[in-house]
């Protein structure tokens, strides 16, 4: 097959893509189209050492492999419709591009808060997922005198409360409807304990409630809570959640219900040529009992898109790449309050088990989650030294058995 290849999303997954598939040997044309303006770049830090100053934005950009100097980037541009079986996408300009293989890498998007009040560009309501939103916001808690509400505290919700404070601004609230912070990804043990770290660097949180409205005329200068309550805000950042970009591979016969459904090699809806790689991809877990997962953290994009990337390369070349069925062991990181966060596994599947392996929950510890008695996460919370303890349980949860016939999980 000689046709080109389609990249749709140009943020680290589409990149990696398109690197593997020149690694891999293939030599035909590659065309990678991105909404953003900005060739990619490197997310994490947005909501971490970017957004204190201590990164500047021009050093997120990732450079391309030499390798794959020669792969076409349309930047600035938005697939708006697919029709993979013809082979044909449609740009939000009208134009079209005729492909032989897809591969989706359009990740996620911030979800906002329906609720009434101010909103737009100019509101003082932020969310924060791309370059653009983290330099509007960090211009925003540069103002004296500001005060903050974060509304969400999930692991962005916590960065920014951090980066907020180390930025130096007066007040820091968090708003969130569970009982503590992190604590659906974490479990109570060391939810507990950063709940406690953030109430020590001062900031503040409302649990166990929610935003009714916001106030303000124009701008927002306060959000009501459910109970009625009024906390007063010059900013307002919404950390509720993210949803896939899966709207542009609708009316193709695809399971979209949560991302769009891959089998064991990645590919969308049984079709050979087309491949989901990143955030927007559910694959079987064949390290959790193979029912399709949609995993966030972030060495998906790369992982996911160097085993798509290979798998493609052997397709088009008329090959049997011989490959086993993806089965990541995903991996995150969150630096909040000087203190480092590192998890490897799945722990979201086991907070109803949660043991302390190395250390002790007051200072620097290692924790892991059980499932039906089987470690399936691991996740340390302190300084060099515990993470370098929770690399070393990385290798317990490689050698558990993966689970068999990913295939009866197939689309």
């Amino acid at each position: 097959m000689a046709g080109p290849v389609l990249v749709v999303g140009a943020s680290l997954g589409g990149l990696r893509a398109a690197e593997q598939l020149r690694a891999a040997g293939w030599r035909g044309p590659v065309s990678v189209v991105g909404d953003e303006p900005h060739m990619p770049y490197n997310r994490p830090p947005l909501s971490k050492e970017a957004l204190v100053g201590a990164a500047p934005f021009a050093s997120l950009a990732f450079t391309p492999r030499s390798h794959a100097a020669d792969v076409r980037w349309l930047l600035g541009h938005r697939v708006a419709a697919v029709r993979l079986r013809d082979g044909v996408a449609v740009l939000d300009d009208g134009a079209e591009l005729g492909f032989a293989a897809l591969v989706a890498a359009t990740g996620l998007r911030p979800r906002r808060l329906r609720c009434p009040g101010p909103a737009g560009p100019a509101s003082g309501r932020h969310v924060l997922r791309t370059l653009t939103d983290a330099r509007a916001l960090r211009a925003e808690l540069l103002r004296p005198g500001v005060r903050l509400v974060v509304v969400g505290a999930g692991f962005i919700g916590c960065e920014v409360a951090s980066a907020a404070v180390r930025s130096g601004v007066r007040e820091v609230v968090v708003v969130d409807p569970e009982p503590l912070p992190m604590l659906r990804p974490l479990g109570e043990l060391l939810a507990r304990a950063l709940l406690r770290l953030h109430r020590a660097h001062g900031v503040r949180f409302r649990l166990g409630e929610g935003v009714a409205a916001f106030e303000g005329d124009g701008r927002v200068t306060g959000v009501v809570l459910d109970g009625g309550q009024v906390l007063a805000a010059d900013v307002v950042v919404e950390c509720v959640g993210a949803v896939p970009n899966t709207e542009w591979l609708a009316h193709n016969g695809l399971d979209l219900s949560d991302g769009v459904l891959t089998d064991g090699q990645l590919r969308m809806g049984g079709l050979p040529d087309a491949y989901a790689v990143g955030d927007v991809a559910r694959f079987p877990d064949l390290r959790h009992g193979g029912l399709p997962r949609r995993v966030e953290h972030w060495s998906m994009p790369g992982d996911s898109a160097r085993h798509a990337g290979r798998a493609l390369a052997a397709r088009l070349a008329g090959t049997d790449a011989g490959l086993a069925p993806f089965a990541p062991l995903p991996s995150f990181w969150s630096d909040q309050h000087g203190i480092r966060i590192q998890a490897f596994g799945a722990p979201e599947l086991g907070t109803g088990d949660v043991r302390v392996l190395d250390g002790d929950i007051d200072g620097d510890v290692v924790a892991g989650y059980h499932a039906g008695g089987r470690l399936v996460g691991v996740v340390a919370l302190g300084g060099p030294g515990t993470a370098a303890a929770a690399a070393r349980h990385r290798a317990r949860l490689l050698r558990l058995p993966l689970s068999p016939s990913p295939e009866e999980h197939c689309p």
